[in-house]
């Protein structure tokens, strides 16, 4: 038996970071990422998160503000 051999490709990318802060989002751009070709994951250097978390909890004036559309997800 030949042992499952994975094959991952990591590309460096500037991506989109969003979270849900107790319902707020938060938009970050241009975030430095490692990003999986295949599954899309995106991976963070520890240096990354902790500006991430500065930015978050900071709160400064942000660069703009966006309007977003929510839909209820609901079976037809």
């Amino acid at each position: 038996m030949v042992p499952y051999q994975w094959d991952e490709r990591l590309v460096e990318r500037q991506v989109t970071y969003v979270l849900d802060l107790n319902g707020e989002l938060i938009v970050v751009e241009n975030v430095p990422a490692r990003v999986n070709l295949e599954t899309g994951e995106q991976l963070f250097s520890p240096e990354t998160v902790e500006h991430l978390q500065k930015i978050v909890w900071e709160r400064r004036t942000p660069k703009r503000v966006i309007q977003v559309p929510v839909y209820e997800y609901a079976e037809v």
